[in-house]
This record gives C-alpha cells, structure tokens and sequence, in this order.
C-alpha cells in the first residue's frame, strides 16, 4: 500500500468512532407531576412504564423520566411545574386536577397528557374531548362522575342503611364540588340521608372519623381526590378501628383491605396515557389527540373484611363483582 494511501486509511478509522456518536438520536426526557408522594402511586407508575413499553419506550434505555413529587403540598406544584419547563422536556404527564392545572399555567407549549377524574372540558383544560385544542390531551378516569354508582352498590350492600357519612377533600373544589352535588342528588332519590366531613389533612381525616365514630352512620362514602386517594392506608385503617362500613372509588383501597370500591381500572388508565406519550414521541399532537374515557371500571369486593364486619354479601353483588378478595 502506498504511504499516502494508507495514511488516509488511518485517518478515515481514527475519525469514525468520534463521528458515530454524533449519529445516535438524543434519549427523550418526559416529565412526571404529582401532588402525592412516590409511595402512594407505586403500582400505578408500573402501569404507566408497561404501557411506555407497549410504546416502544424503557425508562433508563431509550428514555428519560424526570419526577417532581409534592408530597400533598400542592403549594408546591407550580414550582415543580416550572422546573419540569426548565428542562425541555419532550412532555409531561401529570396526575389529577391540580398538577394537570400546575402544567398548563407553566406552559402553552410544552406536550401535557393529563390523567383526572373531573371533566376536562369544565376545569378549562381542553376546548372539547373531541379535539382539545392546545398542547394538552388526556385520559378522564370518571371518578368524580361515578357518586350515584357508588351509592347504589353501598345500598345493594346494605339495604337497610339510612344514614351516610361522606368523607370529602374541600381543597380539591373541581372534585368535591361534582361528587357532592352527584351525591346529594342520588341520596335524595333513594331515601338516604348523608352527612358530609372535610378532610384536607392527616389530622382532619382522624378527627372526620372520630366524628363519624360519634355520629355512627350504617356506611362511609370515601370520596375521591388526590389527597385521598394517597391515604388510603389511613383511611383502611381508620374505617377497620371504628368498625364502619366504607365504599371507595379504586380497588387499591380494597386490596389493602378496604371493604368494597366501584371505579375505573386506573392501571390500565395509566397505561393508555403512556400510550399518547408514545405518540407524541413520535410527533403526534396533542391537539389532535382526542381526550378518552377510561377503559375499564371494576367492582371489587374483600370478602374477609365483610366477614370481619359480619356482613353477608348478596348473591346477586358477588355475581356482579369483578374480583372477590378472599
């Protein structure tokens, strides 16, 4: 080989690890905003990197999650929001109406998938479910909307309660403000009477039950809301020492013990959101992506509680339930 020819051979293989680099696409980074702590959405955000998955997406390969965790101080949120911004992210996905509201006010350009149990349209997220118009789109879990379902199978479980004691978060408005008006209208419809205790703190919720210890009503209604659906475990156990009856909007509740909750499968919810996070990865807009129902709603009944409160299921709501926790 002739000097000058290999001198420029060895140029072109010293020059092509350098330059391979420069081919390799930039990993995405996506933003993730919640006004709770890690531990109260553990098994959600399992559903969440599944659907990534589905996607085409493995958190810590070929993408990047930044988290921003409020720890129910939702004072905090527009901060964490700005942070998120700071960073360019590709999107953000944020969970329930505050954080959803947070990332919206923090930018008008920035991708937001929204996962919330209010009406989007109402809460001025989005110009309709069709085509919502902005830089956010989403998932409606319907919670907010589920109040009257979930008195119906509070009363198939116990037909002779009269009196109801309702558990609500005031803080969270957009929420509270649904399901109360929801509730108060089955109520009336089937004969019940409901009682109504804000909660916005760990010590209000102990003092709401002790009220209700108090008071004694035949069952609970928990309502549902960000802050309370982060304290489940508070509220399981509160609802186990006073001995009341109490029906809940997710299935986590139950799974750790609760009695029986009726609401969307909110697992497979998160993983439709990571689903429209892959789309816009992949240069969909969010504009264009229709706002979707939650696919899945679940009846879901712990039968070793029931017996604990010395309650007898009814055929007919055992036949109805998707799961029975034995």
């Amino acid at each position: 080989m002739r000097r000058r020819e290999f001198i420029a051979a060895v140029s072109g293989a010293a020059a092509w690890p350098l330059a391979a680099p420069a081919q390799q696409p930039a990993i995405p980074i996506i933003g993730y905003l919640d006004s709770r702590s890690p531990e109260a959405v553990e098994n959600r955000l399992r559903g969440f990197r599944q659907g990534l998955k589905d996607a085409g997406y493995i958190e810590g390969e070929n993408v990047t999650i930044l988290y921003r965790w409020a720890d129910d101080r939702v004072e905090r949120l527009p901060l964490l929001a700005a942070e998120l911004v700071s960073r360019s992210v590709a999107a953000i996905i944020t969970a329930g109406a505050p954080a959803s509201l947070a990332a919206k006010a923090a930018t008008t350009t920035i991708p937001i998938v929204f996962l919330i149990g209010n009406d989007p349209v109402q809460l001025g997220l989005a110009a309709s479910l069709s085509r919502p118009g902005g830089n956010l789109t989403g998932i409606d879990i319907f919670t907010s909307q589920l109040g009257a379902k979930r008195l119906e199978v509070l009363r198939d479980l116990l037909p002779k309660a009269a009196q109801i004691g309702v558990l609500v978060n005031p803080a969270d408005t957009s929420a509270t403000d649904a399901q109360l008006k929801e509730i108060d209208a089955a109520a009336r419809a089937m004969g019940l009477q409901i009682k109504v205790h804000n909660a916005d703190t760990r010590a209000e919720i102990d003092a709401a039950f002790e009220a209700m210890d108090h008071d004694r009503p035949d069952a609970v209604f928990a309502g549902t809301s960000v802050f309370l659906n982060g304290r489940r475990v508070q509220l399981v156990h509160l609802s186990t020492f006073h001995r009341l009856p109490t029906i809940y909007p997710l299935r986590d509740f139950v799974e750790i013990g609760g009695l029986i909750s009726y609401g969307a499968d909110v697992i497979d919810s998160f993983r439709q959101a990571a689903h429209y996070v892959g789309r816009i990865l992949k240069g969909a807009k969010p504009a264009e992506l229709p706002i979707v129902k939650a696919a899945k709603f679940e009846l879901v009944i712990n039968a070793q509680t029931a017996r604990m409160f010395s309650l007898t299921v009814p055929s007919s709501l055992l036949g109805r339930a998707d799961e029975v926790i034995e």
